[in-house]
């Protein structure tokens, strides 16, 4: 079999990746580039039709890892060759199928970024509170920071949610389950200040009503997009290099939690994991904590 029918044939399966599954362009995309990588290392390997066996997979996805490549940007290259693979044995190309031995590789479980809470300071006095969408933000990072909450729970976030008496805020999570979590005095008197000199006043003037806590200036609620931009607008004003994502406050929140003495199984229900394991990953960055301390204040070090 020549080449130029192993790429016909990578082409009619992207042509029926996008028609018959419907794919979108970037899937489609990706899949050709992994495919033809793989054509790539056929040819110089001297073969002349698709490998058989799963040692020259193995020997492919090698060459890969000696090029740095993610782990996942491998574990999605055998999701395209598994895929491929399956559709050469239904329109009866190839049967025989190394796929089947190939597992895919174990996720890397990257630390996820967090503020220090020099950083948080700086961070949570860049909004001007004189301006009105500055107060609404300072609010909002208050928020946050104080509960942990996600983006989309934020966004979300209802007036009766707020249990100011408690000092708790129920929020809406995963699976439609509701959570109580404590909210800080701090966050709340924020809330308030917005609410009254803001919040309110907007309603009034746009001659709208709305149950969500934090608006846009059309007095709609805020949008996912917009509270990644307000983030990223403000760290660059703190000239805060990491990549910070609404996320990021969320990870930053949980971090401070572990490092000041807080309860692992009290950190997962405020966080509402399912599973404490999600929740263990903060225990790695707080290890680090844990040495600076010990280098710091142990005379012997």
């Amino acid at each position: 079999m020549k080449i130029s029918d192993l790429k016909g044939q990578i082409e009619d399966y992207l042509r029926y990746s996008q028609i018959e599954r419907g794919l979108s362009e970037n899937t489609i995309t990706a899949y050709r580039q992994d495919l033809y990588e793989f054509l790539d290392f056929i040819k110089k390997e001297g073969m002349t039709s698709w490998p058989t066996k799963a040692v020259d997979i193995d020997a492919f996805l090698a060459r890969q890892r000696d090029l740095d490549k993610a782990t996942s940007s491998i574990s999605r290259m055998i999701s395209s060759l598994r895929k491929f693979y399956q559709w050469l044995a239904r329109q009866d190309i190839q049967k025989i199928n190394p796929m089947l031995e190939i597992d895919p590789p174990k996720k890397e479980h990257r630390l996820p970024v967090a503020l220090t809470e020099e950083e948080v300071t700086t961070l949570l006095k860049q909004p001007d509170v004189d301006k009105k969408l500055g107060l609404r933000d300072r609010a909002l990072l208050e928020t946050m920071y104080a509960t942990g909450i996600r983006v989309s729970e934020l966004i979300n976030l209802k007036l009766k949610n707020l249990h100011e008496d408690l000092k708790l805020v129920k929020v809406l999570g995963k699976g439609s389950k509701e959570r109580l979590i404590p909210i800080s005095e701090v966050a709340l008197s924020w809330i308030k200040r917005y609410e009254k000199k803001v919040r309110d006043p907007l309603l009034l003037q746009k001659n709208k009503s709305s149950e969500f806590i934090f608006l846009n200036n059309r007095g709609e609620a805020l949008t996912r997009q917009a509270v990644w931009q307000i983030i990223k607008r403000y760290c660059k004003m703190a000239e805060i290099e990491k990549d910070v994502t609404p996320h990021t406050l969320r990870h930053t929140f949980a971090t401070h939690l572990l490092e000041n003495g807080a309860d692992l199984r009290v950190v997962q229900e405020i966080l509402g994991h399912s599973d404490i394991s999600t929740t263990q990953i903060y225990t790695n960055l707080t290890q680090k904590h844990i040495l600076q301390v010990y280098k710091k204040t142990h005379p012997r070090t």
